[in-house]
């Protein structure tokens, strides 16, 4: 750290590494190290599931004391996940259980005279999850009810997939339930998504349940600062939907909005385009590219211009869970976004936004070319949406808790 002064030892645990925030699990990590790294000296553990993310390493040295971490290699993963079917544990531990990981825990909070742990995401909590730790202040972030979205997953699928996923559901809601008895805090990314947890739990654990929103980098996502403009023709007209692109959820969306409501768009504008915008575009999704308008980026530098540029933002979320970064985002660049209302879910809307809620893809569509066919009302509702994030979705303020619950 450049800070060479001395604080309390704080032990992070992340199961990927928390930067670069962009895209939705590393905008919260980041922002949650980052505002922990005012108060505390903290040793991070994460891995690594993406080698392009190496080169990001020393940036996280600023805000720690020390940072370990290990290369995850996505197909051992997988085997070791497939060893669950012979226990009763979820996919997600041995997935991401490493004994290098647990040595270096183990040695870290012993040389360190650590007695305060944060975990982000359930699958790190199995690191320091025994009756040894019981002495230590845990707190978790599980984000969002994950086994939930496990549910949503079965609920779509059938045959072995559907048995596969309902299994997943049932013995993660388990273990996301047996971590929030032994730890001191669990936090969750909206206060219905903290509902939704507590209300299958005891009385006596319903009060260390809390929601703590997400935020939004207002300085970046800001239309007034100078960006690098990403290589878009002068004169392209188009709507997008940004977010990492081999994440199923994302993928679905994508696929419901060209299948389901794009066509009524593109018979309306012929020349408009739909940028599907963000990383590692799955295979469904790069068969969609330079059909019917479709633009798959893949990974681009920056996603401001694709936000910036667009007519409007569309978020057709089928499966959510937790709070869409990608509609706040859209909010601080000055964007209306039509969105379902799982995409709406967990987040305070003006009410102007609010009227471009909509879950019939007829409807949505209709929407999108309300605001193609009135710009200035689809401006002036933009202008709002900043507004409302300025004062609602600032980290520092959405995180000033944290500090205080390890402090406790």
């Amino acid at each position: 750290m450049t800070d060479t002064s001395k604080k309390e030892p704080l032990l992070f645990l992340c199961h990927r590494i928390p930067f670069p925030p962009n895209k939705g699990d590393k905008i919260r990590s980041f922002n949650i190290l980052k505002k922990l790294s005012v108060t505390y000296d903290i040793y991070l553990g994460f891995f690594i599931d993406d080698p392009y993310d190496k080169q990001y390493v020393k940036t996280l040295n600023k805000y720690c004391r020390e940072v370990f971490h290990l290369d995850q290699n996505k197909t051992i993963s997988k085997i070791k996940g497939l060893t669950s079917f012979l226990t009763n544990k979820p996919i997600t531990l041995p997935y991401y259980f490493d004994k290098r990981m647990q040595h270096w825990v183990n040695r870290t909070l012993l040389k360190n005279e650590i007695s305060k742990i944060f975990v982000y995401s359930s699958s790190m909590a199995q690191y320091c999850e025994r009756e040894s730790f019981n002495t230590f202040k845990r707190v978790i972030d599980f984000v969002d009810v994950d086994s939930d979205k496990w549910r949503q997953y079965a609920e779509k699928s059938s045959a072995i997939s559907k048995w596969i996923y309902q299994r997943e559901y049932k013995h993660l809601a388990k273990y996301e339930d047996y971590v929030c008895r032994n730890f001191d805090y669990s936090l969750f990314v909206s206060p219905q998504e903290a509902k939704l947890f507590a209300d299958r739990q005891p009385i006596e654990y319903r009060n260390k349940i809390l929601g703590v929103l997400n935020g939004v980098d207002l300085t970046f996502f800001d239309t007034n600062n100078e960006f690098e403009p990403e290589p878009l023709p002068e004169d392209e007209v188009f709507i997008s939907f940004t977010g990492a692109m081999d994440y199923w959820a994302n993928v679905e969306a994508v696929e419901w909005f060209v299948n389901a409501i794009w066509p009524a768009i593109k018979a309306n504008f012929p020349q408009l385009k739909f940028y599907v915008v963000g990383g590692n575009p799955s295979k469904e999704i790069k068969a969609l590219n330079n059909k019917n308008g479709v633009v798959v980026t893949g990974r681009v530098e920056d996603i401001r211009p694709y936000i910036d540029k667009a007519q409007c933002v569309v978020a057709s979320m089928q499966i959510a869970r937790g709070i869409q970064n990608k509609v706040l985002e859209a909010m601080a660049m000055s964007k209306t976004i039509v969105m379902t209302s799982l995409a709406a879910e967990g987040i305070l809307l003006p009410k102007n936004q609010e009227k471009y809620i909509v879950n019939d893809p007829a409807l949505f569509a209709e929407k999108v070319i309300e605001l193609l066919k009135e710009i200035s009302v689809a401006n002036q509702i933009g202008d709002e949406n900043r507004t409302w994030v300025e004062e609602h979705y600032r980290w520092n303020n959405v995180l000033k808790v944290l500090p205080e619950l390890l402090r406790n």
